[in-house]
């Protein structure tokens, strides 16, 4: 029986205000930054690396929804997956029976994850944290968790206390008292361990702010010291994992860092219906669940539901079949020597890293003197404002969409779908060359923008 609601028509009807609609009753800044930056697109339809608006005109996806969006938008098996689950009639969530889907998906994601056994599934990236700090403290019983500067692991309470940017943290005090050591630093690492009271160390094997990987050597050291000290060693994975590297998990580049919990979160939706997972060895899963009475001691009112089990379920098996780990790690070698290539061409253009399709390009002074005057104006204002200055015209005048990679960084992250290919990398790099081009120029509408940003900085905005 219908009760006459139809989205198709109120999406018709009221799609337009959407930004209206947000600066009233959500977050209103968000669509005064979108504004401001010139990011106030109205995207009428997505599919795979690909969006098109209002005109039908295309854009180039190379942030993929912050990494979310791993297959692209609207993959038809995930897809179908969804549409299947919705038809049939399951007796879900009843919270006192064994239900199928979540124990396939733990089968399925535990085989690409040696030395782990179990599974616990939540919503997000973040749940997905706040469980691994949860278990390494009851299979511990120890109290602290060290972490990264710069390290970005969620922002509900637990873990943003483990998120190194003070950004992040400001107005939120008091928090858990938990410590950070320098990303790669062995020596502080051990200090801290000494103190006896750690219960694990977590750790993104690439940093997402920046796009930093751990030092060559450092993940197996660090295990090794974590395992001397009674301690665990959590890998974050929510964005490098699923193959965004070129491996399923990033940590996999180095033999012998096998971590004790892995957080996953982002691809395994789909892009579709929020998953997180936090997979773990044996021993920390039956600390935490140690009796009957503590069955629900941890638990997601929404977690293992089933259309989010057939979303992960049909995201691994394209991962599988349509060979996207291999794809991913061929394009991001592609994409990054094209790159990279360039930065002896461009004074501006200081380094480009990252891994597989998780790629950093990082701007820098400049050594002539028209273009480090220019540069030092920005600088002043605001750190940042030059890697804006080169993702506001990829969007404005060559339709493709990036980020900066946190907030008073010079740097561009681009962490597009797995399955784009060559002709995406010929798209960006051209369009990238171009706006190298017009900056080293040192004419023209870029460095307008850029006094444009400069006034808003020096005001406050």
């Amino acid at each position: 029986m219908s009760n006459g609601f139809d989205l198709a028509k109120l999406l018709e009807e009221r799609g337009r205000e959407r930004y209206e609609l947000h600066a009233r009753h959500l977050n209103h800044q968000l669509p005064r930054m979108l504004r401001t930056i010139g990011f106030d697109r109205v995207y009428q339809r997505a599919e795979g690396a690909y969006f098109w608006d209002e005109e039908g005109r295309d854009y180039l996806d190379m942030l993929s929804g912050f990494g979310v969006m791993g297959l692209g938008r609207h993959h038809p098996v995930v897809r179908k997956a969804l549409h299947d689950v919705l038809d049939t009639p399951l007796a879900d969530l009843t919270r006192f029976d064994c239900p199928p889907l979540p124990g396939l998906l733990a089968e399925r994601l535990l085989a690409h994850s040696p030395h782990l056994d179990r599974v616990f599934f939540c919503n997000s990236g973040t749940e997905a944290v706040e469980t691994a700090l949860k278990f390494a403290r009851c299979a511990t019983g120890r109290p602290r968790i060290l972490y990264c500067g710069h390290a970005f692991h969620g922002l509900t309470a637990g873990s943003l206390s483990v998120n190194g940017e003070a950004g992040f943290r400001d107005g939120f005090a008091p928090l858990l008292p938990d410590t950070a050591v320098g990303l790669g630093d062995l020596a502080a690492l051990e200090r801290e361990l000494a103190r006896g009271d750690v219960a694990g160390f977590v750790v993104e094997p690439i940093q997402g702010k920046g796009v930093h990987e751990t030092p060559p050597g450092f993940l197996p050291a660090a295990r090794e010291l974590l395992r001397r000290h009674g301690a665990l060693l959590i890998a974050d994975e929510v964005q490098t994992g699923l193959g965004r590297t070129g491996d399923f998990y990033a940590y996999q580049h180095e033999d012998g860092a096998e971590p004790d919990l892995v957080c996953v979160a982002k691809a395994l939706s789909g892009g579709y219906v929020p998953v997180g997972a936090t997979l773990g060895r044996e021993w920390i899963f039956r600390k935490v669940y140690s009796s009957m009475d503590r069955v629900l001691v941890h638990s997601a009112s929404f977690g293992s539901n089933a259309q989010a089990m057939a979303a992960g379920l049909a995201v691994l098996s394209v991962i599988e079949d349509e060979q996207i780990v291999a794809n991913a790690r061929a394009t991001g070698d592609l994409l990054r020597a094209r790159l990279a290539a360039l930065v002896d061409r461009y004074e501006l253009l200081h380094e480009v890293r990252g891994r597989g399709l998780m790629i950093g390009i990082e701007f820098g002074r400049p050594s002539s003197l028209k273009l480090r005057g220019r540069w030092s104006m920005l600088q002043a204002a605001r750190k940042g404002l030059f890697a804006q200055m080169v993702v506001v015209p990829l969007l404005q005048r060559h339709r493709i969409l990036t980020q900066v990679s946190g907030d008073r960084l010079e740097v561009i992250k681009l962490i597009p779908p797995l399955t784009i290919g060559e002709r995406e990398v010929d798209r960006f790099v051209g369009a990238f060359t171009a706006v190298m081009e017009e900056a080293h120029g040192g004419s023209g509408l870029l460095w307008d923008f850029g006094k444009n940003l400069v006034k808003q900085a020096m005001a406050g905005h």
